[in-house]
């Protein structure tokens, strides 16, 4: 069931993202350019502005987390995995073990991997910084070439 109420498209220096709202000031997903969108009215609100303005400073090294009411639709496993990645500092990594092991889960890795697959605000819940154990980046909603360039992005800015 999608709570997106509100969906605006913008053009970034990604490509163009949609950022929706559910109505109630939160936001509630982050579509990528090769995500299909919601169903949702064609509307810029306040929060989806404010999130809009905090992902260009992201793309210009200027913001290296967000402030923004979230709200999202997923099983508590799911929410558990997402707050964690939440958690991973700009600039740096994690394997999908590791986050296993940080939410008290440590044989769950493939679980986390489709969890991050799941989450349905990719950048601001910054699922990009989950890579696998045996090298390379994985894979990613938005494909493996827009995660490396978030990585290179703030890899770029990281001090």
């Amino acid at each position: 069931m999608t709570r997106d109420k509100y969906t605006y498209t913008y053009v970034t220096l990604i490509g163009k993202i949609s950022i929706s709202e559910d109505g109630e000031g939160n936001i509630c997903g982050l579509y990528l350019p090769t995500c299909n969108l919601p169903v949702a009215e064609d509307r810029e609100t306040d929060v989806i502005c404010e999130a809009m303005s905090q992902l260009r400073d992201y793309f210009i090294g200027r913001r290296r987390c967000f402030d923004l009411p979230l709200s999202c639709d997923g099983t508590d496993f799911q929410h558990s995995v997402w707050s964690e990645i939440s958690k991973i500092p700009f600039g740096e990594t994690v394997t999908y073990g590791e986050l296993a092991e940080r939410i008290g889960n440590p044989n769950s890795s493939r679980a986390v991997g489709t969890a991050c697959g799941k989450n349905p605000i990719p950048i601001i819940v910054p699922c990009h910084r989950v890579v696998p154990s045996a090298g390379g980046i994985g894979s990613y909603g938005g494909g493996s070439a827009l995660k490396k360039r978030l990585l290179d992005l703030e890899a770029e800015f990281f001090e």
